[in-house]
């Protein structure tokens, strides 16, 4: 498997595209990995300090990842080094969005990512730029459909992603309007812990399990693990966190998620970021959900994890663990050989997968079909993992190696 690793990381990416925005510093990127299958696709991210590396591993970690979600096409990715928080975001974003335009048109689709919102800014300012939708590159460039079945798929994709959650199973609020977009990485986190527990034997309910991350993804991820029946002992967030070693219950953790503004936890009894910091990862606690930024997690707090009884990681960030290595580093390493580590590009394939559904030919458009068929495929990844390798250490470097062979 390393020597796979290495070959692919090393290998050099077919399209790098750069910009240099001329009314404001930012400067943008489209690394394209590999135009497997006709067409590449990632979404667009923005950050101050943002540079072409982040952009590159990124496009690397899609391509992985399609091998799971589907379709099978090469992975991209889009970067822009610029504050979001600059009133000048939008201007910049119409010109990144009108110099890359042609890309999208032809063998690159784009979606919302780090601070770039695909509801409120991707959609429109694409549409902007005369691109029908920001996946049309995807449909031109690999699925090749006739025009009349561009349009009836574009359409599906479109209502698709932005759809109002209807069933309450899948939902905090149904008066709230949650949309698929909202909630479905963080329910691919707790289903591949469900999944696993069914592949490899035991059972969620009761587990303890603690969330890193209160946005979209961990607080989705913190809905779903309590409705399952796990009991979630801790969360930390960048304001704070909380901790109930009995286990918050399912009506505290909804009240939690409905009333966090944006991607902060907000309660009455927060505890300080620095406190819980040393607190939360010596905690009993069987299940860990990383659903923060990337590369944070430290050595010292996964075995701290460990010694407190851990069995099983979900991974809600993209390399949540603090390694320099765009993929496989020490940290990650020692923790998959000692316990079971679900890969991010299995656990968050949710939305990728979403896509990949809406692009097929006509489907169905429930809550029920939609969360179905990423659990589908969250357990098909498993169940393959699992023929290959029965031992519930080293899942990851398992999950890679079957990935890689179908990359190189």
């Amino acid at each position: 498997m390393k020597e796979l690793l290495k070959k692919y990381e090393n290998k050099t990416p077919e399209i790098v595209f750069n910009w240099k925005d001329s009314e404001t510093e930012a400067e943008g990127w489209v690394v394209i990995n590999s135009l497997r299958g006709g067409a590449a696709g990632g979404g667009t991210r923005m950050r101050k300090g943002l540079d072409m590396n982040e952009v590159l591993s990124l496009a690397k970690t899609m391509e992985i990842k399609f091998t799971v979600s589907g379709p099978a096409i090469g992975g991209a990715k889009s970067g822009i080094n610029f504050d979001p928080k600059d009133p000048r975001k939008k201007g910049v974003l119409e010109r990144w969005y009108g110099a890359v335009s042609p890309l999208l048109k032809s063998y690159y689709g784009t979606g919302g990512d780090l601070n770039v919102d695909e509801i409120h800014e991707v959609i429109p300012i694409t549409e902007e730029s005369g691109v029908w939708h920001p996946q049309e590159g995807v449909f031109n460039g690999h699925f090749k459909p006739t025009e009349a079945d561009k349009i009836n798929r574009i359409g599906q994709l479109r209502q698709g992603v932005i759809k109002v959650i209807e069933n309450p199973d899948f939902s905090p609020s149904v008066s709230k309007k949650y949309t698929i977009a909202d909630m479905i990485t963080g329910f691919g986190v707790a289903e591949a812990v469900k999944q696993y527990y069914n592949i490899y034997g035991g059972d969620v309910k009761g587990k303890r399990a603690v969330v890193q991350g209160f946005g979209n993804v961990g607080a989705a991820a913190a809905f779903y693990l309590s409705q399952m029946g796990a009991k979630i002992v801790g969360i930390i967030d960048i304001a704070g966190g909380l901790i109930n070693e009995d286990g918050f219950t399912f009506e505290e953790i909804t009240e939690l998620f409905l009333a966090k503004t944006g991607n902060t936890l907000i309660a009455d009894n927060l505890i300080p970021f620095e406190e819980i910091n040393k607190n939360i990862w010596a905690l009993k606690t069987e299940i860990f959900a990383p659903c923060a930024a990337s590369r944070l997690i430290t050595i010292h707090q996964i075995d701290e994890m460990i010694d407190s009884g851990l069995e099983i990681i979900s991974c809600g960030a993209n390399v949540p663990f603090a390694d320099k290595e765009i993929f496989f580093g020490p940290i990650m390493e020692h923790t998959d050989y000692k316990v079971s580590l679900i890969p991010d590009f299995i656990s968050n394939c949710g939305m990728a997968r979403v896509f990949a559904y809406f692009m097929e030919r006509k489907v169905q458009m429930t809550d029920e079909a939609i969360f179905k068929d990423t659990s589908n495929i969250i357990r098909q990844a498993l169940e393959k993992v699992h023929n290959k390798n029965k031992s519930k250490t080293e899942i990851s470097a398992t999950a890679f190696e079957i990935a890689l062979n179908q990359l190189l």
